[in-house]
C-alpha cells in the first residue's frame, strides 16, 4: 500500500515528503514556498508535456501514411518536401552562437573522456566521480592493451615480465608527449626541479625537458615524490618511491603515471537504471545529494575485507614561485534526467494520475544540487549540468528551456544557472539540430551523438517503409555518416569551440581495451572533445588519445571549412533498408544475436532491477548494454517481423533457445530466476515478447513502458512470494 500526502491540488509519496523534508528543505517557510512553486510548474508543463507527446504520435502516424502510399515511387526531393510541409524538417533559423556564461573549464578549455554510469549504485558513482585521475600503470597491465605474449601473462601475483611491458610502454608515453630536450625517459636516473623548471637527470646530469609543460610538485624539489606536467590541456602526475616494489626496479624511482582522466562524468537517472516506482527515484535523488554534499560513501568487500569508497579530495601541489597550485580531485558532474515520455508515482494528480517523471527529475535534482552551490564542492562556476535526452525537435527543446526558466525561479537561482546538454539521439533533433541549439543557446554547455537510440528511432520511423539492413551493415549507412558529420559542423557554426562540449558515444566493449585504443582516436580526430567511456580505466586509456591529438587544434581546422549542410541533409534522410535478400542462415544469425542480447538484458532489468550492465553477446563477449541497445535489438526484430523477413513461430522458437543460453550464462548467479523451461511463469521473458512483438506500437519504438510495466509486476510477485529470486539491485 502505498502512501501519499495532499500538498496543494497534488498528492505527493511519503517516501519523497519526508526525505525534502530532513535532508534538504527543514524550514517549514522555505518547504512551503518550494512545494507551491511545485504546484505552478506541474499547472504550467503537463499539458504541454501532453500535447509533445500528442504531436510525436501525430507524426509517426503521418510519416507511416506516406511510406504507404510511395513504397514503389518513393523519391528523396518528394521525401524532403513532405517533411518539409509538416514542419518535420522545420525552417533553419539564422545564424547565431551560444553564449552561456558561468561554464567550468572542464567543458570550455579541457578536451577529455566522459563516463556515464547509473546513479542508483552508488559506488558506480563514486567511482566515476574519482575517475578525474587514474593509474597509467594498472589500466596498462590489467588490460589487453598490453597482450599476453612472451612470458607477459596475467597472473594472480605481479609478473616482472608483464610489469617491464607496461613500464616500456609508458615511458615510450612519456617520450612522446613531455619529451626530453636529449635523451629519453627511459635512462632517467631521476627528476628534480629547480628554478621552477623540471629535469630529468641522466648520466649525472640536468636534462630540461623540451616543452613548457611543468605545474608542480611535491616534496623536497632535489628529490620530488610527485612530479605534474600538462599537454594539451591534460595533467599528468608522476609518481617517485625508491622503497616501493615497482619504484626499486625503476632507475628514476617511477612508480606509477597517473593521468587525468575522465574530466567529467554523466551520472544517470534515464536508460543505465531500473527506477520504477517513488522508491527507486528517492534513491537516486538520495545519491545525488551524497555527490553534491560530499556525504556519499559505499561500503564493499574487496579481498575479504570490507573497504568503504569517498569523495578524493583536490590535489595540491608546490608550484612555480612556490605557490600552491589546486587541481580537482573529481569530475566535473552531469546529472541525466529522464526525457518527456514517461510518469511516475512519486507525485499524483487530483485525479489520481502519476506526473510526468521528467519534469519532476528537473525540479528535484536542481533543488539538490542548488542547496550546495556556494560550497563548489561539484561546479567551481556555480552551475548545474542537466543532460536531457531523448528530444524531438526544436518544440521539446524549448520545452525544456521554458520548464528550466520556471525552476530557477521557484528556486530563486540566477537565470542559466541551469546549464543543460542536448542528446542529438532522436531523427526530428537531428535534421533540426541548429534550431534545437538555437532555443537553449543561453544555456547549452553539450551536444553528443547516440548511435543506438539513434538507430532505434531510424528504425521505428521508418517501420512501414521496408525491410532494415542487419545491424551491423548499419554502422556503413550514408545516414549515419551524415549524422556525425552533422552534430559536429552544426555545433563549431554556431560557436561550441571552446564553449561548449561535442561529444561522442560510448564504447561498448569494456574487456577489448586494445580494440578500443585502436579506434576510439577517431572520435578526436572527428572534431570531438569528449566521449563516452564504459569504466576509469577505460578513461585512462582513452586520455591518452586526448594527448596524441589536440581536439581544439582539430576542431580550428574544421571551423570555416567548406561543407553543404544540404548535400548532407539529403545523406541523412537515406533510410536504412536492406539492399538484398538474406539468406536464411543470415536471417537466423542475426535473430539470435539481437534476441540473445535483448533477453540477456532483460532478464537482469526486470527480475534484479539492473539497468546497465556487462551482458555476454552469444559469442560470450562482454557488451554494456542499457535500454538504448535494448531499443534498436527489440525495434529491429519488430520491422523483420512486419514485413516478413522472418515469422512469428520463428521468433518464438529462437526467443527459447536463447533464453537457454542466457539461462547457461548466467547459471553462478545466485540471484538469477532462470527463464526456461516454464518460460510462461518468467515474466522477465515475456517481457522480451512484448518487446517483439509490441515494437511496432512501443511510442517512438522506446522500451520504457514495457519494462516498467514488467517490473512493477515482478515487484507485486515478490511482495506475495518473499523467497522468489531477484529484487531490487540496490
Amino acid at each position: 500500500m502505498e502512501h501519499y500526502k495532499q500538498v496543494g491540488t497534488y498528492h505527493v509519496h511519503e517516501t519523497l515528503l519526508d526525505f525534502i523534508s530532513a535532508r534538504i528543505l527543514p524550514e517549514e517557510e522555505a518547504r512551503q514556498h518550494f512545494w507551491h512553486g511545485v504546484e505552478r510548474i506541474l499547472d504550467a508543463f503537463i499539458p504541454r508535456n501532453e500535447s509533445l507527446l500528442q504531436e510525436r504520435e501525430s507524426y509517426e502516424r503521418l510519416l507511416q501514411e506516406w511510406y504507404s502510399e510511395h513504397k514503389q515511387t518513393f523519391d528523396l526531393t518528394d521525401y524532403e518536401r513532405f517533411l518539409r510541409s509538416i514542419d518535420y524538417i522545420e525552417a533553419t533559423v539564422p545564424d547565431f552562437n551560444i553564449d552561456a556564461s558561468g561554464v567550468d573549464l572542464e567543458i570550455t578549455r579541457q578536451a577529455g573522456p566522459q563516463l556515464v554510469v547509473p546513479l542508483d549504485n552508488a559506488r558506480y558513482a563514486l567511482n566515476a566521480a574519482n575517475a578525474r585521475w587514474g593509474s597509467l600503470y594498472d589500466a596498462l597491465y590489467g588490460t589487453d592493451v598490453i597482450d599476453e605474449e612472451d612470458g607477459k601473462t596475467k597472473s594472480s601475483g605481479y609478473n616482472p615480465i608483464r610489469g617491464a611491458a607496461v613500464i616500456a610502454y609508458a615511458k615510450q608515453y612519456l617520450d612522446e608527449t613531455f619529451p626530453l630536450r636529449t635523451g629519453s625517459h627511459r635512462d632517467a636516473e631521476g627528476y628534480t626541479v629547480r628554478a621552477d623548471e623540471p629535469y630529468a637527470i641522466i648520466n649525472g646530469r640536468d636534462v630540461p625537458f623540451a616543452t613548457d609543460c611543468f605545474i608542480g610538485y611535491v616534496g623536497n624539489p632535489n628529490h620530488p615524490t610527485s612530479l605534474v606536467l600538462v599537454h594539451n590541456g591534460l595533467h599528468a602526475e608522476l609518481k617517485f618511491d625508491r622503497n616501493h616494489p615497482i619504484g626499486r626496479t625503476d632507475g628514476a624511482g617511477l612508480t606509477d603515471i597517473e593521468l587525468e582522466s575522465a574530466l567529467s562524468a554523466i551520472v544517470d537517472c534515464e536508460d543505465s537504471v531500473a527506477a520504477v516506482n517513488a522508491r527507486d527515484k528517492v534513491h537516486l535523488y538520495k545519491n545525488w545529494l551524497g555527490l553534491m554534499d560530499g556525504t556519499l560513501e559505499a561500503t564493499f568487500s574487496k579481498g575479504g575485507r570490507p573497504l568503504t569508497r569517498k569523495l578524493n579530495p583536490d590535489r595540491k601541489y608546490i608550484g612555480k614561485d612556490g605557490r600552491e597550485v589546486t587541481l580537482p580531485g573529481r569530475s566535473l558532474l552531469f546529472i541525466r534526467n529522464v526525457g518527456h515520455l514517461m510518469t511516475t508515482d512519486l507525485m499524483l494528480d487530483a485525479e489520481g494520475r502519476e506526473v510526468p517523471e521528467g519534469i519532476l527529475d528537473g525540479i528535484f535534482t536542481a533543488l539538490i544540487a542548488s542547496r550546495h552551490l556556494d560550497a563548489r564542492q561539484n561546479s567551481r562556476e556555480r552551475s548545474i549540468y542537466i543532460v536531457k535526452p531523448k528530444m524531438h525537435g526544436s518544440k521539446e527543446v524549448a520545452f525544456t528551456n521554458d520548464l528550466f526558466n520556471a525552476i530557477e525561479d521557484v528556486l530563486e537561482l540566477p537565470r542559466h544557472t541551469l546549464k543543460v546538454g542536448v542528446m542529438d539521439e532522436e531523427r526530428r533533433t537531428s535534421l533540426n539540430l541548429k534550431n534545437c541549439i538555437e532555443q537553449v543557446k543561453e544555456r547549452i554547455v553539450f551536444i553528443n551523438t547516440g548511435f543506438l537510440d539513434r538507430t532505434g528511432d531510424e528504425i521505428h520511423s521508418s517501420l512501414t517503409f521496408g525491410p532494415m539492413r542487419k545491424k551491423g551493415e548499419m554502422k556503413t549507412s550514408e545516414w549515419l555518416d551524415a549524422y556525425e558529420r552533422l552534430n559536429v559542423q552544426i555545433g563549431l557554426d554556431t560557436g561550441f569551440h571552446q564553449r561548449g562540449q561535442i561529444g561522442k558515444g560510448m564504447w561498448a566493449m569494456p574487456d577489448r581495451m586494445r580494440d578500443m585504443m585502436r579506434e576510439k582516436i577517431n572520435h578526436v580526430r572527428s572534431g570531438a572533445t569528449t566521449a563516452w567511456v564504459p569504466s576509469p580505466t577505460a578513461a585512462t586509456l582513452h586520455a591518452l588519445h586526448y594527448h596524441q591529438m589536440d581536439a581544439f587544434g582539430v576542431q580550428r581546422e574544421f571551423i570555416g571549412r567548406s561543407f553543404d549542410p544540404t548535400t548532407e541533409r539529403g545523406r541523412l534522410l537515406e533510410v536504412p533498408l536492406a539492399t538484398r535478400l538474406y539468406t536464411d542462415e543470415e536471417v537466423n544469425e542475426e535473430l539470435e544475436n539481437n534476441l540473445q542480447g535483448l533477453l540477456g538484458y532483460v532478464v537482469r532489468w526486470v527480475e534484479q532491477g539492473v539497468g546497465c550492465s556487462k551482458v555476454p553477446d552469444i559469442h560470450h563477449v562482454g557488451l554494456m548494454e542499457d535500454r538504448a541497445t535494448l531499443r534498436i535489438s527489440s525495434q529491429h526484430v519488430a520491422n523483420w517481423l512486419y514485413h516478413d523477413v522472418c515469422s512469428r513461430d520463428q521468433v518464438e522458437a529462437t526467443l527459447y533457445r536463447m533464453a537457454e543460453v542466457v539461462d547457461a550464462q548466467n547459471a553462478a548467479d545466485p540471484h538469477y530466476r532462470p527463464m526456461t523451461p516454464d518460460v510462461d511463469r518468467s515474466i522477465a521473458y515475456q517481457a522480451a515478447r512484448d518487446l517483439v512483438f509490441e515494437g511496432d506500437a512501443s511510442p517512438n519504438g522506446y522500451t520504457e513502458p514495457i519494462l516498467h510495466r514488467r517490473r512493477r509486476e515482478f515487484l507485486g510477485q515478490i511482495s506475495l512470494e518473499p523467497n522468489l529470486k531477484g529484487g531490487a539491485s540496490s
